[in-house]
């Protein structure tokens, strides 16, 4: 029998939705807790070529979300450990890992060459880099986030608005997942939902998914959903995203990791600051110098930036280090 048949019973698939499917080609940003349940649904619904990218190594700490795996990966690079268990599951899809981190510098290079982006990193940098660079070449973004025991997932950008639209400044305050914590099912339910909008798009059925955001929330069991298709995106987007690479000699650059979290600041003459410190009174730079703001995440980065710009009109850009 058809590995498909049950699927292509469906009037919204049928022989024609198979074949859109088997030619789709999906980039999948993250291999962790939200990547664990879509690469097996992708894979298992017949997606041709799925790219596969994330530069960290499974952990055992992880394991409890991260389903994909087994005690008998931890250490290997997620993306190429994934990439065989996905082949075991259907050799019928093709899937390019790729070990490396998402940036400024690759991050339209490999959205270019997909139909579709889910977004399973969870990184506040990497959301805000799909979104833009999904938005100026129209092309579909999944992207969802899960902390603790609530989620949500959204479909942007082709015929829908961007992330920034919806979300067009970061949170004041945020904890991950190693410091709030999370519950293995929460991600399983939103990182389903992931899959199911993806399908939905590339079956082309109606209405889209894309403008349309699912929040899920495990502690009393509460589903809620709106849309935003009329959501205006906004004039400016101040604060842009770069890589590290992309840091030049004259530039203005504040660190805002302490000696605990980076050793070594991200340029020789970078200047440790805490967000406190900017803003009246704080520091500024020259008139003809462009700021750099470098923290783990991007989420200082973004708040210097914006107590910065309060005092201060030049131009201010973001750099995410991770654990660098």
């Amino acid at each position: 029998m058809n590995r498909y048949a049950r699927q292509m019973i469906l009037p919204q698939v049928g022989e024609e939705g198979q074949q859109s499917l088997r030619d789709a080609h999906i980039l999948v940003v993250g291999a962790g807790g939200l990547a664990s349940p879509a690469l097996q649904y992708l894979v298992g619904a017949g997606i041709g070529r799925i790219t596969l990218l994330d530069a960290d190594h499974v952990n055992q700490s992880n394991l409890h979300r991260q389903t994909l795996f087994g005690q008998s990966w931890v250490g290997q690079p997620k993306v190429k450990a994934a990439a065989k268990i996905l082949a075991d599951l259907n050799p019928d899809c093709k899937i390019t890992p790729v070990v490396t981190y998402l940036d400024p510098l690759n991050v339209d290079q490999y959205v270019q060459n997909a139909d579709l982006v889910l977004d399973c990193a969870d990184s506040f940098a990497a959301t805000y880099m799909l979104s833009d660079s999904c938005f100026a070449q129209s092309t579909p973004l999944i992207s969802a986030s899960v902390l603790g025991l609530s989620g949500y997932v959204g479909g942007f950008c082709a015929s829908a608005p961007s992330l920034r639209a919806v979300f067009p400044d970061l949170p004041n305050h945020a904890a991950s997942c190693a410091t709030a914590g999370v519950l293995g099912p929460v991600v399983g339910v939103i990182g389903s939902l992931q899959v199911q909008m993806a399908l939905s798009v590339l079956l082309g059925t109606n209405p889209s998914p894309l403008g349309q955001i699912i929040q899920f929330d495990a502690t009393d069991f509460r589903t809620s959903s709106f849309r935003f298709d009329t959501a205006p995106e906004p004039v400016d987007t101040p604060f842009q995203f770069i890589a590290s690479a992309q840091i030049e000699p004259t530039d203005f650059v504040v660190e805002l990791r302490d000696m605990n979290e980076a050793p070594t600041p991200a340029t020789g003459n970078a200047l440790r600051k805490e967000v406190s410190d900017f803003g009246v009174g704080g520091p500024i730079p020259t008139a003809d110098q462009r700021t750099v703001m470098c923290c783990k995440s991007g989420l200082r980065a973004w708040q210097a930036a914006s107590r910065l710009n309060e005092v201060w009109d030049g131009q201010i850009v973001l750099v995410a280090l991770g654990n660098t």
